[in-house]
């Protein structure tokens, strides 16, 4: 066999160069010895977690479950073979009237009110936090930066005893509204609502004839009262400490902005609150739904604040579900109804956070309902 060149020298020496590539339908090596065991091996890596979710998640859901349609009395196993299953009635003991339907009807009035006031004003006092750090002029970002964020992490016991001391009726915001010539009332031991005591400024102190109507076991003037004074107290406090954590997540975004964007806006001659509002406020709008969702679940599920502040008092007006939840199990013993207000809640959350998410999809996409309709009325007006 005649050899034509060099390359033909070198093929028969040595055999086929590395570079090139194998003949179609011919046998191919695998020198990696883990070649088709990647699934196996990302189980591996990925069973610790799995059992553990499965262990101290999965499992724990189920066993609640279990106990709010059974009649668990709290001894021994839920499990056991003396606990009998009673299906839907620890529900339905909440849509009957009685005291059970009332304390729920009043903590659902309280937490809608508390998530009235605290989601709009978190938001609102995070997105001003961050618009602020984010400043060229501003020095020291990194102090203020931890010094907005700390309240976040620091112990909610130490909190919110500082705050029990700040809101006590001779306690330093008494102090404060006394210098303008207001008296400020006893905050923990307030019942009144909000809208009843700016009512109660215009004479109206009775409950009127048209709000003699009851909802859930609560009349219709109970309904519109609005959150207790004393739930004011415990709403400072949240947004105090919840508003630097979302603080950190519009900082991020903020920081994401292309500065060519505001140049630009500015060579136009906006002004800094057109930028934030035409620009910045627009450009956010992913990030603003992702905060408003998260302090939507996190606010119906408050608990430690109302454990440490006022356990419900005054009159219940500080109450919410989880805490009924926990004293409806711990302290009356009623696991099965203190387990179905805790499923309640959650199907509240779900079918509420469906209903927020919904009412911002058209607006964060433009190809939505609501786009198509408004694109389709643009072509039959011109």
């Amino acid at each position: 066999m005649a050899l034509t060149s060099a390359d033909d020298v070198v093929v028969a020496t040595h055999g086929r160069g590395a570079d090139q590539a194998p003949r179609p339908g011919g046998p191919r090596r695998r020198g990696n010895r883990l070649y088709g065991r990647e699934p196996v091996l990302a189980w591996v890596f990925v069973a610790p977690m799995v059992v553990v979710a499965v262990l101290f998640l999965i499992v724990p859901i189920l066993m609640a479950l279990w106990v709010s349609v059974s009649d668990w009395s709290g001894r021994g196993s839920p499990l056991a073979a003396t606990v009998g299953f009673v299906g839907l009635d620890n529900y339905a003991a909440f849509f009957s009237p009685g005291l059970a339907q009332r304390d729920l009807s009043t903590s659902i009035r309280n937490t809608f009110y508390f998530v009235l006031l605290v989601v709009p004003l978190q938001t609102l006092l995070a997105l001003g936090l961050a618009l602020v750090l984010n400043s060229r002029r501003l020095r020291a970002k990194s102090f203020f930066r931890t010094a907005y964020y700390f309240p976040s992490v620091t112990s909610s016991v130490a909190i919110a005893v500082v705050f029990l001391f700040m809101f006590s009726a001779s306690g330093p915001v008494n102090s404060i509204l006394g210098l303008v010539g207001i008296e400020g009332p006893n905050w923990f031991a307030d019942p009144r609502g909000l809208i009843h005591v700016v009512a109660g400024a215009f004479g109206v102190d009775e409950q009127p004839a048209w709000a003699s109507g009851s909802i859930a076991g609560i009349s219709l003037w109970q309904w519109l009262a609005g959150p207790s004074v004393a739930m004011v107290s415990i709403i400072a406090l949240v947004v105090w400490v919840s508003a630097g954590g979302y603080m950190l997540i519009f900082l991020s975004s903020l920081q994401g902005i292309d500065e060519e964007v505001n140049e630009a806006a500015v060579v136009d001659g906006a002004s800094t609150w057109q930028r934030i509002r035409h620009i910045t406020v627009p450009i956010l709008r992913p990030t603003t739904t992702l905060v408003v969702t998260l302090g939507l679940i996190g606010t119906w599920q408050v608990f430690d604040q109302v454990y440490i502040m006022s356990q419900g008092n005054p009159g219940k007006t500080t109450l919410t579900p989880a805490y009924l939840s926990y004293t409806t199990s711990f302290g009356s013993a009623q696991w099965g109804q203190g387990t179905a207000i805790s499923f309640m809640l959650f199907a509240l959350i779900v079918v509420l956070t469906i209903i927020q998410r919904a009412a911002t999809r058209d607006r964060e996409n433009p190809s939505g309902r609501r786009g198509r309709r408004r694109a389709s009325r643009k072509e039959v007006a011109s």
